[in-house]
C-alpha cells in the first residue's frame, strides 16, 4: 500500500488572529510545518490551541491571516476541499458498527466513489499499521479505549489525507496506553510520511514524539524549535516554564565583584562571559545543579524518590531549588549540603521578566 500514502504536503499558517469577543484567541500566528514533519503545538487550556486547529481545518475561519496547503491558498475552501484529517481526544465512532464499518465510513462518503476493492484494501492496510486487524468484525462498543482510539485513528488515515491534525488525541486514555500510542504515532507518521500537527498540554509528549515544538500561551507563539533547542535555550521564561518536570529553577541575582549574587548575600556562580543588566533573572534545569561541590550551604527539605532518580526540594540562597540526583547518593531530610550550579547551563532572562 505504498502508493496509497504517496502525496505529500506541507502547511504554512501566516500571521492568523482570530477573537471571540474580548477573548484574543489566536494573536499573529505564523508556523510551517514541513513535509515529513511532526509538529507539536504545545499549550496549556485557552492558549488557543484547538482554535488553531479549527481554522486549519476549515471548520471556523479567522478574522485576519492566510492557511496554505501545498502552495495553494486554502483560508475560504471548505473542509473538504482541504482534505485533512482531523482526530479529537473523544473517540467519535458509531459504538454499534463494526471495526471494518467505522473504517470504510469516510471512503464511502458523497463524491468518493472508491471500488469496493480499493475501500477494503485500504481498510485492511490501516488495520494492518494499527494492529487491530483481529478487531475488524467486532462492534466498536466492545473495544477498549486504546483499540477505540486506534479506530478513530484508522479511520482518519484510510483518507490518505494532506495533512493529520490531533487534538489531544490521548488524554482519555490511561499512562501506560498513552506511552504505547505514542510510541505507534511517531512510527505511524514516520510510515505515512504525511505531516502531522499534534496538540497537547502534556509536556512529556511534546518531548518524546516531536520533530519541532511550537509553544503556544494565550494565542501568541513564544518559541518554535526542536524539543532540544527549547528545553535548552527557552527564549524567554514563559517558555522555558512550558517544558520541564520539576519546572526550571529561578531566582533573582545581581551582579557583584564577578560574581551572580542571590537575594540574601549568597554567591551563585561567576558572572564573567555573562552578558546583560547587573539585575537579571537566573534560570537553571534541576538536572544542571550538583549537590555537592558548591560554597554555601542549603538545607534538604523534601526527597522524592522516582525510581531511576531522586528530586531534592532544598532550601538555599534565600529560595527553594529543585535538584534532580542520581541513586548514588545518599540524601534525606534535614541534610546540610552545598549545591553548586552547572555554569554553562545557566539561563538569564531580564530581572522584569519575573513573575
Amino acid at each position: 500500500m505504498a502508493d496509497i500514502a504517496s502525496a505529500r504536503s506541507s502547511l504554512q499558517v501566516c500571521d492568523l488572529s482570530q477573537r471571540f469577543g474580548t477573548i484574543q484567541a489566536l494573536s499573529h500566528v505564523t508556523l510551517e510545518v514541513r513535509e515529513d514533519e511532526l509538529l507539536v503545538v504545545l499549550g496549556p487550556t485557552g492558549a488557543g490551541k484547538t482554535t488553531l486547529l479549527r481554522i486549519i481545518a476549515g471548520l471556523q475561519a479567522p478574522d485576519t491571516g492566510r492557511v496554505v496547503m501545498g502552495g495553494d491558498d486554502v483560508t475560504h475552501a471548505t473542509p473538504s476541499a482541504r482534505d485533512v484529517a482531523l482526530v479529537f481526544q473523544n473517540f467519535s465512532l458509531y459504538p454499534r458498527w463494526t471495526v471494518r464499518k467505522n473504517l470504510e465510513f469516510p471512503l464511502r462518503a458523497p463524491g468518493r466513489n472508491l471500488p469496493p476493492d480499493e475501500i477494503r484494501s485500504r481498510v485492511e492496510w490501516a488495520a494492518d499499521l494499527l494492529k487491530i486487524t483481529g478487531h475488524l468484525d467486532r462492534e466498536a462498543v466492545r473495544l477498549s479505549g486504546g483499540e477505540m482510539q486506534r479506530v478513530a485513528i484508522g479511520r482518519a488515515i484510510v483518507r490518505c489525507p494532506r495533512v493529520f491534525l490531533m487534538d489531544e488525541p490521548l488524554s482519555n486514555l490511561d499512562a501506560k496506553l498513552r506511552e504505547a500510542l505514542r510510541v505507534e504515532l511517531v512510527e505511524l507518521r514516520r510510515a505515512l510520511r504525511t505531516p502531522m500537527v499534534f496538540v497537547t498540554h502534556d509536556q512529556v509528549e511534546a518531548l518524546s514524539m516531536a520533530d519541532r515544538i511550537a509553544v503556544l500561551s494565550g494565542g501568541r507563539i513564544l518559541q518554535l524549535g526542536t524539543p532540544k533547542e527549547i528545553y535548552e535555550s527557552p527564549a524567554s521564561l514563559e517558555a522555558a516554564v512550558q517544558l520541564g518536570q520539576p519546572a526550571i529553577n529561578r531566582i533573582r541575582v545581581r551582579r557583584v565583584d564577578g560574581w551572580w549574587i542571590a537575594q540574601d548575600g549568597t554567591p551563585i556562580l561567576k558572572s564573567e562571559s555573562v552578558a546583560g543588566g547587573d539585575e537579571m533573572l537566573l534560570g537553571v534545569r534541576p538536572e544542571n545543579i550538583e549537590p555537592t561541590g558548591g560554597t554555601h550551604e542549603g538545607r534538604v527539605h523534601i526527597v522524592v524518590d522516582l525510581g531511576a532518580t531522586r528530586v531534592l526540594l532544598v532550601h538555599w540562597a534565600g529560595s527553594e531549588f529543585h535538584i534532580t540526583t542520581d541513586r548514588t547518593g545518599e540524601f534525606k531530610p534535614g541534610d546540610m549540603i552545598r549545591p553548586r550550579l552547572r555554569h554553562q547551563s545557566a539561563i538569564f532572562w531580564p530581572a522584569s521578566a519575573a513573575p
